[in-house]
């Protein structure tokens, strides 16, 4: 038979794939997929319209807490603060969008205006060694020994020791958060960046950490493009775009912990590199770095019960030793602060640093008491030892936690909702009724469906941290039988926990 020659054959060129370590699952670009999102992120008047409304709003409500009521419940700083935010953020905003309230946050907007001496443009220096942005003050490096959350660590601790004044005297809650914007403004006056926002916000802690779990992650399309890019825009800065201020190469970025999402990399990537992606809910970013994060895990889960307990429980005596400036028995606060910080970094942490021993332990097991010998791995690293161990495996606590801090906060709402409704048309307390609300009478909305809901996110978080368990256990034993073995005392003790929780809120 006689080769046709009339048809040119065509050689099909593969695409290369793009470099994504960082990629677990299906992940979806929102900016392919939505392509008017893309144009307003990269707006340079962006993120100054978005914090502009909740700077009037925090001048408003410091100005409720100073002149309006003492009573927490009818004055708008406690109950729009406390409540109504403290809501959105743990149960919408976390899960959802990561660290999306950092993008509107109005703590570090004074310093970082004043730093930049602009409040939309950019100050470009393109001959500049390193760092291309102009920046106004002392321009210093953070040491490099506070390179870490430890410090986070203990002003949130600290934060939660004195969590019954913070949340329940208005004036308290104004000292706190004004002293955060000054503190903020001090610090950008001498160190470069957002330094506040990344080593110092309590707040921003709680976040780095829960950001993890997030269905929404800004990163890289290409590495290999970030590699490969001569001017380092995204953390050096350009003529479209400030420097990242908390100091992220978008070349490396595969975890949502110090990524505030100002979309600064957006607008000074030049090769139109950045994503902003949708992927799976908590079990894409499962590593734990170092032990201060895995620290602010066990913080976090520990100071879910120690809230439930004291603003939720029954128990008297733990809310008369939190409550010290009603009942003055320092003895007790003290009593009550010792017991909060030796639970948070010595008790917790020592308990689950045993049952990593024994996950260690059960991976080699083979029954009648002989252990399996180690193995080398792959890369002759061996099996991994027991502080790799008690990193990778603090993770799952992290989805169980915030489902913890989920259903704390649902009471809250649901019990306290109607004073948001109130609050709205008297600010102050000083008796007004703006909006025809200010007599709204107190009611609980569907309080028997509370511990319903509370059941659900705890099983929830449980199920998750189950499934991120899985994942770590196979990463860290590449044999699935030894994978399975070590798995088992771990997954006892989350499950403890879940019990824990549903104990304290519907027994």
């Amino acid at each position: 038979m006689s080769e046709r020659t009339d048809v040119v054959p065509t050689t099909v060129v593969e695409r290369p794939m793009p470099k994504r370590p960082y990629q677990k699952g299906r992940w979806v670009d929102l900016f392919e997929r939505v392509r008017p999102l893309k144009g307003l992120l990269r707006l340079r008047s962006f993120q100054f319209w978005a914090i502009l409304p909740n700077l009037f709003l925090f001048y408003l409500f410091i100005l409720a807490a100073l002149w309006g009521t003492p009573v927490g419940s009818r004055n708008i700083m406690i109950v729009f603060v406390w409540i109504l935010w403290w809501f959105l953020l743990i149960t919408l905003l976390v899960p959802l969008g990561g660290r999306l309230w950092c993008t509107v946050c109005p703590l570090p907007a004074l310093g970082e205006w004043l730093q930049r001496l602009r409040l939309v443009t950019v100050r470009f220096a393109p001959k500049a060694k390193g760092f291309k942005n102009v920046l106004f003050g002392l321009n210093r490096r953070w040491p490099k020994a506070l390179d870490n959350i430890w410090l986070q660590n203990f002003l949130f601790l600290t934060l939660a020791t004195f969590s019954a004044l913070l949340v329940t005297r208005p004036i308290v809650s104004a000292f706190v958060l004004g002293g955060m914007i000054v503190l903020a403004l001090g610090l950008a006056l001498v160190f470069r960046q957002r330094v506040f926002c990344r080593y110092l916000c309590p707040v921003s802690g709680f976040l780095g950490l829960y950001a993890m779990t997030s269905t929404v992650a800004l990163r890289s399309r290409d590495w290999d493009v970030c590699v490969r890019c001569p001017t380092k825009g995204c953390m050096l800065g350009s003529e479209n775009g400030w420097g990242c201020p908390w100091m992220v190469y978008m070349g490396k970025l595969d975890r949502n912990n110090y990524c505030g999402l100002c979309m600064e990399c957006l607008k000074s990537c030049p090769n139109d590199n950045i994503g902003l992606f949708v992927r799976p809910f908590g079990v894409t970013e499962t590593r734990i770095l170092h032990l201060d994060e895995a620290y602010k895990a066990f913080i976090m889960l520990v100071l879910a019960a120690v809230y439930s307990v004291t603003l939720l429980g029954p128990w008297g005596t733990f809310k008369d030793w939190a409550n010290v400036t009603e009942t003055g028995d320092w003895r007790g606060f003290l009593t009550y602060a010792a017991l909060v910080w030796t639970a948070c970094l010595v008790l917790f942490p020592a308990v689950y640093a045993l049952f990593v021993k024994v996950s260690q332990w059960a991976a080699r097991w083979r029954g009648r008491w002989v252990l399996v010998p180690v193995p080398a791995a792959a890369n002759g690293a061996g099996a991994p030892n027991f502080r790799t161990l008690f990193l990778r495996w603090s993770y799952p606590l992290v989805p169980l936690g915030l489902l913890a801090w989920i259903a704390f906060s649902l009471p809250l709402f649901f019990v306290n909702g109607s004073y948001i409704v109130s609050v709205l048309s008297d600010p102050l307390g000083w008796g007004w009724n703006l909006f025809g609300t200010a007599h709204t009478p107190w009611k609980p909305l569907v309080p028997e469906w509370v511990p319903v809901l509370q059941g659900i996110a705890l099983l929830f978080g449980l199920a998750v941290a189950l499934r991120a368990g899985e994942s770590v256990a196979r990463e860290l034993w590449p044999d699935p039988r030894q994978a399975r073995r070590a798995l088992v005392p771990m997954a006892g003790l989350w499950l403890a926990i879940t019990v824990g929780f549903l104990w304290l809120f519907t027994g």
